[in-house]
This record gives structure tokens, C-alpha cells and sequence, in this order.
């Protein structure tokens, strides 16, 4: 199927970025909200995309203006009949996002597919409420959109396999990298950020190293932006609601450090507050230092800090992932480099090649010995494609196969 127009419901900061990112594509889009303050928002911020494009010479002011009038505001459903596929970006609520759906399953045409932008809420069950779920998948962009190049094409167990392809087809139109992935909490990019981050904040509430200390050795390692940098970039009332919903499905290894609950108790939600896990503007990060006094007065093992520990089990969840067969291990380690612009020894590389790097016997080792530590615990439980791959001898760059193969390595190994 090719899908000759779009549309969009939802028109906040990631409604307006996806809309903006299909009509740059050349497609019509038709971009809807219940609030006609938030449509002239949406076309403000549109228009100030391509401007920006304008002013570094990438587009003229007649281009601009092509690219406009592809786009639609609407507040009527009704305008929704020819599009051939039709992206949610409302709020991360599962009663409204099938509210949305069941409003389109009564006006769009049989043949439209229903995407959803959702980080990690359940495809399957939007999909329920609609008589066409072989045509829901999931379409998670990363914001900001018009930058981010990486796109989840979520398959829940009842996506057809036409569907799947036709939003890869998609998301290929629109210049991006799609990454097919099976339906699981959290998906794939945020499974793993998960285990990084939560590993950050445990060992900071600790009082094993300053926030600081910990983002500057995480640039330095290969991230783009440090643990805490991130985590005030988006949000932590969003990164607290994940954790609470991820540690629901997963468990203990996912559940979220006593500082992010107090932080945001304390309305320090990041930098949309002016206030974080950093201070900004006239705020400083005092208060987090008192909360991280108040929690270390409680008796909490105070564990050490090495790149190693926020590292390693997110090479441990890519493992567990790739077990389960929720994305192929190529597309695991395409999806961290697309989506966080992750990077080892100056080189573009997801957790996978970086085990293999490392070692899968090396990091075996650090994530036995960790569990071990007071501090540890079941968090760190190997994964168990990772011992068998180390069982097998299949240990990484240095053996020619670990998670990947190297053929020149394997040659040296054997000789």
C-alpha cells in the first residue's frame, strides 16, 4: 500500500514534528487537536522549522511556503476520510489514545492505518478497540523529530505483516531509519535506557560520585550527553511515570531510585521547572545534595562508580532482547546509534559491539561480581544468552564472534 496523505492527531511539540517531517517529505498532512490554540501553536512551530531552514540556506522562502500549504489544521474528524495513514501523538494515556482510535475507525477509510507515537504503552490494546487491529503498529519518533532520524515500527501480535511494511516503507519516505520491533514494555531504545539511567541515579543517591563526575565520564565513554543531563532534558515526572509502569511489567530490575520520587515531589521536573537534577537559571542543585544526604542517613550500601556499572546492564537488557527476539541484534545496535547517537572509542556503536569490544566474558565477569556487592543484587543477573555465549567461546572481537562476527579476528583466533 502507498499512502499518497497523512494525518496527525495531537498537536502538541511532537504532534507539530511529525507533521512537519511528512509535509518536508513532500505529502500532505492533515494535523488535528480539540484546541484551536494548540493548531496555531503547532503551525508557529512548523513554520519556524523551515525558517530555519530558510535562514541557513537549505530552502527558499518559496519552498517554505510549498511545504506549508501541504498541511492542514483541523479541529472535525471529518477531514480525516482520505488519509492513508493516521499518526496519534496525545497524551501517554491509554483511554485517550483509544478514544482517538475508535473516533478514526469510524471515519477513515477501511484500508488507513493507525500508528501510534507512544514510547510504550501497549499496541495490542489500542488496536482492540478498533475493527481493523491487523492495521494498528506502532510508529514511535524521537523527539525532537524533525532531527532524530531513528523510528520504532512496533509489531503487536496482531499488526499484519503488509502494515509492518508499508509504515517501513513510510518512515523510509520520510527520510528516516526505521527499526521493525516486537511489542514489549518500553520497546527497545527506552528497555535500554532504562537499566543506564536508573544505574546513574542509584549510584548517585549513593553518594558514589557527584552527578557531574558521572555525566562528564559517560560523555567521555561515547554518550552524547551525560545520565543526568538527559534525564532533566526529558523530564522526570515522564522518566518517573516510565519507571513505575516499566517496573510493573519487569520488575525489581527496573524500578526506579528513592531521588527520582523526591525530586519529583519537590517539583524538580528538569529543565521545563528550571529545576533537576541540575539548577538552572537562578536555581542550584543544593537541594539534591540534601535529598541525597537524607537518603544515605538511611543506611543504603554505598557502592563505587565506573563507566562499567551504568554500561553493562544495558548490554545485559540488549541481551535479554535480542533473546527474546524483540529485534534482530543488528537493528539493536542501529537503534541505540540512531536513536542516542551512542558511540565507543570515537567510533558510532551500540551496547552489542561494545560487548564485543569489551569482551562478553569481561562483562559476564563485572555483572557476577556486581550482583555479588552489597550494593548489587538481582539487577545485575546475566542474561542467559550472554553465558551461553560465553560458555560457547564465543567471547567478542577478540574470538572473530561474539554478539557480531569478525572475520579477520576468527582467522587469527583459530590460527
Amino acid at each position: 500500500m502507498y499512502i499518497f496523505k497523512a494525518g496527525v492527531v495531537g498537536a502538541g511539540f511532537m504532534g507539530a514534528e511529525i507533521a512537519q517531517v511528512v509535509s518536508f517529505s513532500g505529502l500532505p498532512v492533515v494535523v488535528k487537536d480539540v484546541d484551536q490554540t494548540m493548531l496555531d501553536n503547532a503551525e508557529a512551530h512548523i513554520r519556524e522549522i523551515f525558517q530555519g531552514r530558510v535562514d541557513k540556506g537549505k530552502m527558499s522562502q518559496a519552498e517554505l511556503l510549498d511545504k506549508m500549504d501541504l498541511i492542514e489544521f483541523t479541529l472535525d474528524y471529518a477531514d480525516f476520510e482520505d488519509v492513508d495513514i493516521v499518526i496519534e501523538a496525545v497524551p501517554e494515556v491509554m483511554r485517550i489514545k483509544q478514544a482517538v482510535f475508535k473516533e478514526l475507525d469510524a471515519v477513515c477509510h477501511e484500508g488507513a492505518i493507525f500508528a501510534s507515537n507512544t514510547s510504550a504503552l501497549s499496541i495490542e490494546e489500542m488496536g482492540s478497540v478498533t475493527s481493523r487491529p491487523g492495521k494498528v503498529v506502532g510508529m514511535h519518533f524521537f523527539s525532537p523529530a524533525h532531527v532524530m532520524k531513528l523510528v520504532e515500527v512496533v509489531r503487536s501480535p496482531s499488526s499484519s505483516e503488509d502494515s509492518v511494511q508499508t509504515v517501513v516503507q513510510f518512515a523510509q519516505d520520510l527520510r528516516k531509519i526505521p527499526v521493525v520491533v516486537k511489542e514489549c514494555p518500553g520497546f527497545l531504545v527506552n528497555r535500554l535506557l532504562a537499566p543506564y539511567l536508573g544505574e546513574a541515579m542509584q549510584t548517585l543517591q549513593e553518594g558514589a560520585a557527584p552527578a557531574e563526575a558521572i555525566d562528564e565520564a559517560m560523555v567521555e565513554f561515547g554518550m552524547p550527553m551525560g545520565p543526568f543531563t538527559l534525564l532533566d532534558f526529558m523530564g522526570l515526572d515522564v522518566s518517573l511515570h516510565a519507571g513505575v509502569y516499566m517496573a510493573s511489567q519487569y520488575g525489581e530490575r527496573f524500578a526506579s531510585p528513592q531521588i527520582l520520587q523526591m525530586l519529583v515531589d519537590a517539583g524538580r521536573l528538569g529543565e521545563k521547572s528550571g529545576a533537576g537534577f541540575y539548577g538552572y537559571e537562578d536555581q542550584t542543585d543544593e537541594p539534591v545534595k540534601e535529598m541525597i544526604a537524607q537518603i544515605q542517613a538511611s543506611g543504603i550500601p554505598v557502592g563505587e562508580f565506573s563507566v562499567e556499572r551504568l554500561v553493562f546492564p544495558m548490554i545485559n537488557e540488549a541481551a535479554r532482547i535480542a533473546e527474546e527476539e524483540i529485534a534482530s541484534i543488528p537493528d539493536i545496535d542501529m537503534a541505540m546509534i540512531a536513536g542516542t547517537g551512542m558511540s565507543y572509542d570515537g567510533e558510532r556503536m551500540g551496547p552489542l559491539g561494545i560487548a564485543d569490544e569489551f569482551g562478553l566474558d569481561v562483562v559476564l565477569a563485572g555483572l557476577q561480581r556486581m550482583e555479588a556487592e552489597p550494593w548489587g543484587g538481582l539487577r545485575f543477573r546475566p542474561a542467559n544468552l550472554l553465558v551461553a555465549k560465553v560458555e560457547a567461546g564465543e567471547l567478542g572481537k577478540a574470538s572473530g564472534r561474539g554478539f557480531h562476527e569478525y572475520a579477520e579476528e576468527m582467522l587469527d583466533f583459530l590460527s
